[in-house]
C-alpha cells in the first residue's frame, strides 16, 4: 500500500468556509478580514470587545529532546484538539506560524502532519498572510533608519562599531552571519560590520509574540535598544523616532489568524518564533483571545521541553500572567533510542536495550516540568516501526514516576487517534491540581537566573563565561535590566551545548558566548556553546524535491 505524503493527504481535506469555522467559537463574519475563502484575520475590535470574558483551560504541548525531523509536538496538539471536539469540548488550538528556513532546510513544514494536520498546508507553510514578511519589513526598516541616521548628521552619536541591531530575511542563509555594509564610497553610507539573523530570531519577532495591543507593541518597539553612542550610552529606537512607521508595517499582521483542522476545527496561528534561538511560542494575543472564546485551549512551545516548555513557563506565562493547567509531553520510539545511542539510519529496528538508556531522556523532562506545579501525561506518538515491546517499555518507565503514558495515532486516525489522551487531560484539567509557579523570581540577578536554567533544567553543574560576558551580565544589572527573565539560545538535540552528548548528561558546564539585550521583549537572549541565530541549509535542502506540478500545484512540501 502506498503511503500518501502529507501534502496528499490535506489536499484531500473537506475545507470549510472560515466563516463557518468562526460561528462555532462565536466570531461573526464582521468580525473577520478573510483571505481568501479558508483562512482570515480576527479583528482587533472583537478581540478587544472579549476582555471580560472567563478564561478556559490552558494546555502546553512540548516533548523530549528531538530527532532532526521533530518529534510531533504540532501534530499532537491538532489531534489533542481534534479529539477534545470530539468529545463534546470547546477546544481551540494556538500554533505558531512556520518559517521558511526550515520548510526549505532539513526540517519540514509545521502545520502538522498525517490526519492530524491544519489546512491549507502549502499556504500556511508559505507566505500565508504576510506575517512574517510584515515582521522582516519592520525588522529592516529600523536597519536602514540607522544607517541613514549615521549616513546623515548623527545627531545621536551612534557608534558604528556598537551598531547591535542586525537585519533579518526569513531563510537559512550562513554567508549572511558577518557582512561589512556601506562598501563603495561615502554614497553608499557608513562602512561597518554588521549580520543577519534568520527572521524568527528577530527581536521584533519577540515583541510581536508578547504585545497584548497595538499601543503596547508600539511602546515595546520604542524600548528597543539598537547600539552605543561613542560614550557607551545606550540608543534607543524611540530617539531615533522609528516606532510609529514599524507599527504601521505590523498592524495588520497582529491580527491573528484563523485557519481550521483536516476536522473542522479551529486554530489559531501565530507569530513564530524558534524555541533554541528565540522564546518559541506563538502570540500572547492568539493565546489570550482563544481562552476568551473556548473551554480549552492547546498550544505547543517549540523543540524540546528544556527549551520550548521551560521559557513558554519563564518567559510567556509570567509576562501574560498566564496559569497553564497541564502538559502533553510527547515522546517517540525513535527519539528515545537515539537518546539511548543508535544512530539515525538504524531507529526503525526494535532495540529495547537502547530504549531503556534513552528513557533517562524522558525522565529528566518529566522531573523538569514537575518543577512548575503543573500535572503531566506522556504522548506517546506511535510510528509503524514501533513494537509492542518498546511501547510497554515506555508504559512501565512513565509508570515509575507516576505519570501516564497514552499510546495516539492522529497521525493516522486523527482525533480518534487521541481520544483516550483528550480524556486524561480534561481529568487533569478539571482536577484542579495545578499550582503553577515559575522556576525563579524576578528579583534573582541575571547571573543566577541562568545558572538556575542550567543547573535545575540541564542538569549541569554550573555556567562559565570569559571576563567581558560576566562584565555584561554587570552592565545590565547595574543598568536597571535585573528583572528581565532569561531566553536561552542553544542547541535542541541535547540537554548541554553539546549536540552529539545525548541522553541526560549532568556533571557539565554550559559556555555563555555571548548576551543579547532585548530591551523591547523585556528579556535577554543568552547564547550558548556554538548556537547560531543564522542557520545553514544542509547538503541536500529539502528545496531540492518542492515543485509546482502541473495542476498548478505545490508538490514536496512535508
Amino acid at each position: 500500500m502506498t503511503v500518501k505524503s502529507d501534502i496528499e493527504i490535506a489536499r484531500s481535506a473537506k475545507v470549510r468556509p472560515i466563516q463557518e469555522i468562526a460561528r462555532k467559537i462565536g466570531i461573526p463574519a464582521d468580525a473577520l478580514i478573510p483571505y481568501g475563502h479558508d483562512k482570515a484575520k480576527i479583528s482587533a475590535n472583537f478581540i478587544n470587545a472579549q476582555s471580560q470574558s472567563q478564561d478556559g483551560k490552558l494546555v502546553l504541548v512540548t516533548a523530549v529532546s528531538p530527532t532532526p525531523a521533530g518529534e510531533g509536538k504540532t501534530t499532537t496538539t491538532v489531534g489533542l484538539g481534534d479529539a477534545l471536539n470530539k468529545l463534546g469540548k470547546n477546544a481551540i488550538i494556538c500554533l505558531r506560524e512556520p518559517s521558511l528556513g526550515p520548510c526549505f532546510g532539513m526540517k519540514g513544514g509545521a502545520a502538522g502532519g498525517g490526519y492530524a494536520q491544519v489546512v491549507p498546508m502549502a499556504d500556511i507553510n508559505l507566505h500565508f498572510t504576510g506575517d512574517f514578511h510584515a515582521i522582516g519589513a519592520a525588522n529592516n526598516l529600523l536597519a536602514a533608519m540607522i544607517d541613514n541616521h549615521m549616513h546623515w548628521d548623527n545627531e545621536l552619536d551612534i557608534d558604528p562599531r556598537r551598531v547591535t541591531w542586525r537585519r533579518v530575511v526569513d531563510m537559512n542563509d550562513r554567508v549572511l552571519r558577518s557582512i561589512t555594509s556601506g562598501l563603495g564610497g561615502y554614497h553608499n553610507g557608513v562602512v561597518r560590520e554588521a549580520g543577519f539573523d534568520i527572521t524568527v530570531a528577530s527581536e521584533i519577532m519577540a515583541i510581536f509574540c508578547l504585545a497584548t495591543d497595538l499601543k503596547d507593541l508600539e511602546n515595546r518597539l520604542g524600548n528597543i535598544v539598537l547600539g552605543y553612542t561613542r560614550v557607551n550610552e545606550p540608543v534607543t529606537v524611540r530617539e531615533l523616532n522609528a516606532q510609529g512607521a514599524m507599527t504601521a508595517l505590523l498592524r495588520d499582521a497582529f491580527q491573528p489568524n484563523l485557519v481550521q483542522t483536516m476536522e473542522n476545527n479551529p486554530a489559531l496561528m501565530h507569530g513564530g518564533p524558534f524555541a533554541n534561538i528565540a522564546h518559541g511560542c506563538n502570540s500572547v494575543i492568539a493565546t489570550t483571545t482563544a481562552l476568551k472564546l473556548a473551554d480549552y485551549v492547546v498550544t505547543e512551545a517549540g523543540f524540546g521541553a528544556d527549551l520550548g516548555a521551560e521559557k513558554f513557563f519563564n518567559i510567556k506565562c509570567r509576562k501574560a500572567r498566564l496559569s497553564p493547567d497541564a502538559v502533553v509531553l510527547v515522546a517517540t520510539i525513535k527519539a528515545l533510542k537515539m537518546q539511548g545511542g543508535v544512530a539515525k539510519t538504524d531507529l526503525a529496528a526494535e532495540n529495547a536495550e537502547a530504549l531503556q538508556i534513552g528513557c533517562k531522556n524522558l525522565a529528566r523532562h518529566i522531573r523538569n516540568l514537575g518543577k512548575f506545579g503543573v500535572p503531566i501525561t506522556v504522548a506517546v506518538n506511535r510510528y509503524t516501526a514501533d513494537t509492542d515491546a518498546e511501547i510497554q517499555i515506555v508504559h512501565d518507565f512513565c509508570g515509575k514516576y507516576g505519570v501516564r503514558a497514552i499510546i495516539c495515532t492522529h497521525w493516522a486516525d486523527g482525533g480518534a487517534g487521541a481520544v483516550e489522551l483528550a480524556e486524561h487531560v480534561s481529568e487533569l484539567c478539571e482536577s484542579a491540581a495545578a499550582q503553577f509557579r515559575t522556576l525563579y523570581d524576578d528579583d534573582q540577578s541575571l547571573w543566577d537566573k541562568t545558572a538556575t536554567i542550567a543547573k535545575e533544567i540541564y542538569g549541569a553543574d554550573d555556567i562559565i563565561a570569559d571576563k567581558k560576558v560576566r562584565a555584561e551580565f554587570a552592565r545590565l544589572q547595574s543598568e536597571g535590566r535585573g528583572r528581565y527573565p532569561i531566553c536561552m539560545a542553544k542547541t535542541q538535540f541535547s540537554f548541554s551545548t553539546d549536540p552529539n552528548l545525548l541522553g541526560a548528561p549532568s556533571g557539565h558546564h554550559v559556555p555563555i558566548r555571548e548576551i543579547r539585550l532585548a530591551a523591547g521583549a523585556e528579556f535577554l537572549v543568552v547564547v550558548c556553546g556554538e548556537i547560531m541565530t543564522m542557520p545553514g541549509l544542509p547538503r541536500v535542502p529539502a528545496a531540492n524535491a518542492i515543485r509546482v506540478n502541473d495542476q498548478g500545484q505545490i508538490e514536496g512540501l512535508f
